[in-house]
């Protein structure tokens, strides 16, 4: 048995704990807010997207986002700094919009998909959590442009294999009556869809509270640590204590799980994480008796926005901002926000009610988490998830106490460590 302190209270953080301690190892929770998933574990998009899962970073994107940067209500903002960070992570993004890169990393993000949908299964049934408002109601990812269909199209035929279905218009229609009202007024123009039958959605703030409740019982559980981690203490190359603002941790070993913020923490150890946030936007709003939000989940390809019913709200998510650390709403992207989504789905919800957040969703320049191991021995990473950390958190955790237990991973880490 360790004793291992986990930095982080967002979805990565709290299922890390929780893995470890089903492991059979003490754990101790640090997190620098008053409550857990106070970042992008907020109000995220909800989908728990388990096959659609393409990087960024792909053929073509390049000239895309020279089109989004001029397109008022475009998916993309970018604020040049005088930031090595910044322009080194967009060099590597650049590196990585190549067709095989992409399907490379495509390929290891599916398999972590699935192993993280079956771990997420697990948990659920052994710890029996409730009301995070948890559906199965398939994704279907619309597309406006004719070639951009039929290109997904292609690739799903020659895959051969999964549940994913291609539908017309019309079939889209069928499977979600929500769209009709935005095609019949001219405000969507379709050219069909992808739907995933097993994808899923739910509350994940909701479910991290539900979480920490669950590790507050656990036996092995020492308890939460409220502070901001600044620094670790290495002796004869290990890292052997955590310095906060606080106080200082022992522990056998460290995960650093903590968001964006995990960046600052690596580098007191010589360690360069190649994470960048992407600011992304969302609009939780109220859905009333009067309305017809959309049943299956919904992602607009193009515009890059996810439509979500989650309880009796509609979670509304889009935006990629590279903007440095600007955690502000910008009134600009909300109002860009709500032009699309009243065009998209005028009757869904009660979008003047709506409540507007904006969170830094860390990413790699691939679109692959780092797992595992860091060069430095006792400390361990969970970073870099992206907009998909509630779909792959179960699994990463699962994958890191393994790893830290002395077992073989679940799954090959080849493309999922740091470089």
């Amino acid at each position: 048995m360790k004793h291992i302190v986990v930095i982080g209270g967002g979805v990565v953080g709290l299922t890390t704990a929780w893995s470890l301690l089903e492991a059979g190892h003490q754990v101790t929770l640090v997190e620098r807010e008053g409550e857990v998933a106070s970042g992008a574990s907020h109000a995220n998009g909800g989908q728990l997207s388990y096959r659609y899962v393409s990087p960024l970073a792909d053929e073509g994107v390049p000239f895309k986002a020279l089109k989004w940067l001029f397109d008022p209500d475009g998916p993309l903002r970018f604020r040049p700094e005088a930031s090595w960070q910044q322009w080194s992570w967009l060099l590597s993004f650049l590196r990585a919009c190549r067709g095989p890169v992409n399907r490379r990393t495509t390929a290891r993000l599916l398999a972590l998909g699935a192993y993280s949908q079956a771990v997420f299964a697990d948990l659920v049934r052994s710890t029996r959590l409730q009301a995070f408002e948890l559906r199965t109601p398939g994704k279907l990812v619309v597309y406006r442009q004719p070639e951009e269909f039929a290109r997904a199209a292609e690739r799903l035929r020659l895959q051969g294999s999964g549940t994913e279905q291609a539908l017309s218009l019309s079939e889209c229609m069928r499977l979600e009556p929500a769209l009709e009202p935005a095609l019949t007024h001219g405000g969507a123009v379709l050219a069909g869809g992808i739907f995933t039958p097993a994808e899923a959605v739910a509350d994940c703030n909701k479910f991290c509270q539900q979480l920490a409740a669950r590790l507050r019982e656990h036996g092995l559980f020492r308890g939460f640590v409220q502070a901001t981690a600044r620094s670790f203490e290495r002796r004869q190359g290990r890292a052997v204590s955590l310095h906060t603002d606080g106080d200082s941790l022992s522990a056998d070993d460290f995960v650093i799980a903590a968001g964006l913020q995990s960046r600052a923490l690596a580098a007191t150890l010589g360690l360069s994480l190649p994470i960048y946030p992407l600011k992304g936007y969302s609009l939780t709003a109220p859905i009333g008796p009067q309305h017809r939000p959309p049943v299956v989940s919904v992602t607009d390809f193009e515009k890059k926005i996810l439509y979500a019913g989650i309880g009796d709200r509609l979670r509304v998510a889009a935006m990629v901002d590279l903007v440095g650390d600007d955690t502000r709403i910008d009134p600009g992207r909300i109002a860009s926000l709500q032009r699309s989504v009243r065009a998209t789905f005028p009757l869904a919800a009660d979008y003047d009610q709506a409540s507007a957040w904006a969170g830094l969703r860390p990413a790699t320049p691939s679109g692959a988490p780092i797992l595992g191991a860091s060069p430095v021995p006792g400390l361990w990473l969970n970073v870099g998830h992206g907009a998909l950390g509630f779909t792959f958190a179960f699994g990463s955790a699962s994958i890191l106490a393994s790893l830290i237990s002395g077992r073989a991973s679940p799954i090959p880490l080849d493309g999922l460590q740091l470089p």
